[in-house]
């Protein structure tokens, strides 16, 4: 029973927020979180840093990823010290080649491709365990299952990747082709189930030139792929099936991303078959070739209350704090918008007037 109420939640949480995300995340004004003023001396004049709903909603899916993964590991008594090295290391290595990735394949400075980083950490995740299982004094920590942390790790990013495509719909990224440019049965599938942007600053607008015009939903369509790749994965590792439950999110996630590719309009490098759709197709069978490689039996009990039980600890509160806080500083800070501000002084009626103040009458601070 209590698998099953974590895994209703599990999908209860990625089906809400893909009911909500749909509805809302497209109008305009779900891409600018807040405004940071900033006095410009040389124009005498206040412009502004926007914090974009895409840094937020970023964040959370991060710690969703990380929260599903250390309940996932907790579940199988995995060292919570271990995992959260582990995690660190590839945030570490995940947010700048996301960045790093995104430059060399499609030459744009101020964009990031969490698929294509996804891609590189899931082919370096079984060395860095390896090398932090040999790291550890044995007397400090037990050392890491590999196929089973590679496996929690792996759910963790489809989940969150899925949870991810929130931001894409509110900065307008990685948007469809449009529904006039499908064949016949893509437009009988989306003629009435599509996105329409508005607002000029979402990319899909800047750089597509598609505000208001009817699209593919391809981010909706990834939440729900991955949503439930997810819950079937997670099924199967608390099931004790940690290599198919491995396959299961991995091959699930990079096919996807084979096939979605197909259904996209935005610039990807310029290529009819782009990188991330080869890098994708290199990542499946290194996937079917780690599993066959680390399998074995498995001995490891599986206790889910034990795995939500793990996370109330405070070093675990304040790394995920600190993680998920980190991933917004990065990726938050809009590079691509701009503000101007102005600042007044309302006046509310009965306030005396400015003359008074010098006879010592004290208006409110």
């Amino acid at each position: 029973m209590p698998n099953l109420l974590f895994l209703c939640a599990l999908a209860g949480l990625s089906g809400g927020a893909l009911l909500w995300g749909c509805q809302v995340l497209p109008r305009p004004q779900w891409q600018v979180a807040a405004t940071l003023p900033r006095y410009d001396a040389a124009s005498d004049s206040w412009q502004g840093l926007n914090l974009t709903w895409y840094g937020l909603l970023t964040a959370g899916a991060g710690l969703a990823a990380m929260v599903l993964s250390l309940i996932l590991l907790g579940a199988v008594g995995a060292d919570r010290n271990a995992v959260l090295l582990v995690m660190a290391a590839l945030l570490l290595i995940g947010l700048p080649t996301a960045k790093g990735l995104a430059y060399w394949i499609e030459g744009q400075a101020h964009t990031f491709t969490v698929g294509g980083a996804a891609c590189v950490g899931l082919l370096l995740a079984p060395w860095l365990i390896e090398g932090i299982n040999r790291l550890l004094p044995d007397h400090v920590a037990a050392p890491l299952p590999v196929l089973a942390t590679l496996a929690a790790l792996t759910i963790g990013y489809v989940f969150g990747e899925g949870l991810g495509r929130l931001a894409c719909i509110s900065y307008g990224c990685c948007y469809g082709k449009p529904v006039a440019q499908c064949g016949r049965l893509g437009q009988q599938l989306f003629n009435r189930r599509h996105f329409v942007f508005h607002g000029a600053t979402k990319k899909i607008s800047y750089a597509g030139g598609l505000e208001g015009t009817p699209v593919v939903p391809v981010q909706a369509l990834t939440m729900a792929v991955h949503g439930l790749a997810a819950v079937a994965a997670t099924a199967l590792f608390l099931a004790g099936r940690f290599g198919s439950a491995f396959l299961v999110a991995a091959l699930a996630s990079q096919g996807w991303r084979v096939f979605s590719e197909t259904l996209r309009a935005d610039w990807r490098g310029g290529q009819s078959f782009s990188v991330y759709q080869r890098m994708s197709l290199l990542v499946m069978p290194c996937a079917v070739f780690m599993t066959w490689l680390l399998a074995g039996p498995s001995v490891l009990p599986v206790n889910v209350e034990r795995g939500l039980g793990s996370l109330w600890h405070p070093g675990v509160l304040l790394t995920l704090q600190a993680a998920s806080l980190g991933i917004f500083c990065f990726l938050g800070r809009s590079r691509m918008t701009g503000a101007e501000l102005s600042f007044f002084v309302t006046v509310e009626q009965g306030t005396l007037p400015k003359r008074e103040f010098a006879h010592g009458v004290q208006g409110p601070g």
